[in-house]
């Protein structure tokens, strides 16, 4: 494994890092937590040292399966979990009532110690915004981050999904060490933000670098998924006109495979993702051992810049709106 320096922090991370959202088993099919801890243990396994959790993924359930997962084996992690999100009633796990954003000072101490809580350790690596609360001024946010590295509870800052000119005014106020954006071969909307900050030191990855497992090539039909799918939520790709578009690129991705790398799809889309020169760390979600060690499989192999350059092309020319 060839790790990466992230930022200007002192973390060297593995190129992909495990994407623990399904895991939480909210909105995304039936998930066993014995396959997600297995899953887990194989990352490690083969070479992957970071991890990205959050508290909203199945209310706080991912990061309790992830303290499980990693009971003797912490020291061999650099742990990324999110705050800034919070339910009216946790103690029930009522997700009908929905969430809250809110990254007020108060809110913030007590979310971390939850977190800490939950993943069964003493302190978070690195501590992730995870949306924008526009009823908390950005500078209060900030000082409870700071507080929170003064008392050793977590080591670096940044945030999830921020847009301009509240990336800036964080910058400024010296908690942007890592930003975390979508990006994939179907998503390309925040490609300019990586590079600016990537250029400028901080820590850059990206999520959804599978695109919601579409570029997997597994779905080939528009699906039928269950009411309250997070792929159909959060995601466009399953629906048209985009759905087609996708479907179009994946035929210069089977071709690349099947002419050439004979690799499933979603290495070649992971490999263009870590070989873009502006992500550190590309966030992957698996649950059980067979996809861990199908995707890590991506970094024995690296496309060529030919192929690359076709992949660009076909990306600009398929995905044009």
């Amino acid at each position: 494994m060839e790790y990466r320096q992230l930022g200007k922090t002192d973390l060297r991370v593995s190129p992909v890092a495990l994407g623990t959202w399904a895991i939480g088993g909210k909105n995304w099919g039936e998930v066993n937590d014995g396959d997600s801890i297995r899953a887990i243990h194989k990352m490690i396994d083969n070479g992957v040292n970071f991890i990205d959790c959050a508290p909203t993924y199945g209310m706080g359930h991912a990061e309790e399966v992830l303290g499980k997962a990693l009971k003797g084996k912490r020291e061999e992690i650099i742990l990324l979990t999110k705050c800034g999100i919070r339910w009216p009633d946790e103690a029930h796990k009522d997700f009908s009532k929905g969430a809250i954003r809110d990254s007020s000072k108060k809110s913030l101490m007590k979310q971390v110690d939850d977190s800490l809580r939950r993943l069964q350790t003493d302190f978070i690596d690195v501590y992730l915004i995870h949306w924008p609360d526009v009823n908390t001024p950005l500078e209060e946010t900030a000082e409870a981050l700071k507080e929170m590295k003064a008392a050793g509870k977590i080591r670096y800052t940044g945030i999830s999904n921020f847009t301009e000119p509240m990336l800036s005014q964080l910058y400024s106020l010296g908690v942007l060490d890592v930003v975390q954006f979508p990006y994939s071969m179907v998503n390309k909307t925040r490609e300019a933000d990586l590079k600016k900050y990537y250029d400028l030191g901080v820590g850059t990855m990206s999520y959804g670098s599978l695109g919601a497992g579409i570029l997997t090539g597994a779905v080939r039909k528009l699906p039928n998924f269950e009411p309250g799918d997070a792929r159909l939520g959060f995601y466009d790709f399953f629906e048209e006109p985009k759905f087609s578009k996708v479907m179009e690129l994946l035929k210069v991705m089977d071709a690349i495979s099947d002419n050439r790398h004979h690799v499933p799809l979603a290495q070649i889309a992971l490999n263009w993702n870590i070989q873009k020169g502006i992500v550190t760390s590309s966030i992957m979600g698996v649950r059980n051992e067979a996809e861990a060690d199908e995707n890590c499989a991506a970094l024995n192999w690296k496309l060529n810049e030919e192929e690359m350059k076709e992949l660009d092309d076909s990306i600009d020319r398929i995905m044009a709106d």
